[in-house]
């Protein structure tokens, strides 16, 4: 099994750039099939989702061209609806956003249910409500999802999600933008890549308003043209470097970010006594005395991100004194808890609400990855313990961070990326 091998106890120091969203690429990607011509999409974070994404593409007859690691044109003036890898698609969460995009660019679609990382059930139900009354009929068997716009075109109209949903935002937005007539989404998520999926489909034709806000405003249009577009920088990757070096020590400069992206994270750093300075487009964060303990709860943005639950918490493993992380969006959320106890965390959970008692030091250990940001957390423990961590299940991590073993070794980290094939061990992109 591929894994990550960490000799921890080194500071980190030096320069991190942080490379695209991988939240918003994996919106925009789908939308590109509702693009009537070639779209370049630039800063598209290089890791297995946006891979598996466009390789998706390809079987609906879409003609992708890699311009670099991290810019490909699009073109889905031939797409089709029928032809799409069904067992592919059941390895990502971000499939399902091509039930919008089909929607409105053929009337119909088939997707499978949601994959991805399995931390809690991902209820579809806010979904259903806001295709349904956009016109469609939704029905969910057998592990797929059938939507039909019923032989015509989708028809705007009024959703109110009952809850705050990332998900039925954007795939309400998606099949909106060429639905007939105006929509109102209300109580829609504010996340940074609703924004950035909101200015990809406007740049490319779309009329939409009020992104960022609970209430977005599709005004729908006959089509979508080509265009260019280059992603935010990713706010979740750029909290794990931070949350990193707070967990080291160190000094590092995070790179290619927005820092009004980062103020629910920063602020908690520096409730724990690390430094964070902020630049224009970048972020010093230093720590060079103890950790102080903190509280946590996640909520929808502006709140603190449920995706960097896991990499806090095992901050404040090394925190003085007791923590309490409360977790306001998942269900099932902490079971890398398990992973961080075989490394002498003292960690209890009851329900959501997980209490934290500081210790000395972690102590390396073998433990795995059991989703995408539970790896990373992994990462960061490997990183700031006594002696050797082998961290499994790496291809979880891969999903979300472009090069973390190259990235963190250029901050002064001992970490190798060990290939099942061979026993080699490897470093930076090449690994990954």
């Amino acid at each position: 099994m591929d894994k990550y091998v960490i000799r921890g106890g080194k500071p980190l120091y030096g320069e991190v750039e942080i490379s695209g969203a991988k939240n918003a690429a994996v919106a925009i990607i789908p939308a590109s099939l509702m693009v009537d011509g070639v779209c370049r999409i630039e800063n598209i974070p290089d890791i297995s989702d946006t891979d598996k994404l466009l390789t998706i593409l390809t079987h609906l007859g879409a003609k992708v061209r890699t311009i670099n690691k991290n810019t490909v044109e699009i073109d889905c003036t031939a797409a089709r609806r029928t032809g799409a890898p069904f067992d592919l698609m059941r390895k990502i969460r971000a499939s399902y956003y091509l039930i919008g995009s089909m929607l409105g660019r053929f009337g119909s679609a088939k997707t499978t249910m949601p994959g991805g990382c399995n931390f809690g059930v991902r209820p579809i139900d806010q979904h259903i409500k806001g295709m349904t009354a956009l016109g469609a009929e939704v029905n969910v068997s057998g592990g797929f999802i059938y939507a039909d716009a019923r032989g015509g075109r989708l028809k705007g109209a009024k959703i109110y999600l009952d809850k705050v949903s990332v998900g039925a935002t954007i795939n309400v937005m998606l099949a909106a933008t060429l639905a007939e007539g105006q929509s109102i989404i209300e109580n829609a998520a504010r996340e940074p890549h609703i924004v950035d999926l909101a200015n990809f489909l406007n740049s490319m034709g779309a009329d939409i308003r009020g992104a960022g806000t609970d209430t977005i405003k599709v005004n729908g249009v006959d089509r979508l043209h080509g265009g260019s577009y280059s992603l935010i920088p990713d706010q979740i990757e750029a909290g794990t470097y931070m949350a990193a070096v707070a967990a080291t020590g160190g000094s590092i400069l995070v790179k290619n970010v927005i820092p009004k992206h980062l103020d629910c994270i920063s602020a908690k750093l520096r409730e724990m006594g690390v430094t964070v300075e902020e630049g224009d487009d970048a972020v010093l964060v230093s720590r060079t005395g103890k950790l102080k303990r903190t509280n946590i709860k996640t909520l929808p943005y502006p709140g603190f991100p449920t995706d960097m639950q896991p990499q806090i918490s095992t901050v404040l493993c090394l925190a003085e004194g007791t923590s309490v992380v409360t977790e306001g969006v998942w269900d099932n959320r902490y079971k890398y808890v398990n992973e961080l106890r075989k490394m002498g965390a003292q960690i209890h959970v009851d329900g959501k609400t997980a209490i934290i008692e500081g210790v000395g030091a972690l102590t390396g250990a073998p433990v795995a990855a059991c989703d995408l940001r539970a790896g990373a957390a992994m990462v960061i423990a490997g990183l700031c313990a006594e002696g050797v961590t082998e961290v499994e299940d790496v291809h979880y991590i891969e999903r979300g961070y472009q090069d973390i073993v190259g990235k963190l070794r250029a901050l002064g980290a001992d970490i190798v990326y060990i290939c099942e094939k061979d026993e080699t061990p490897r470093t930076g992109a090449a690994a990954i």
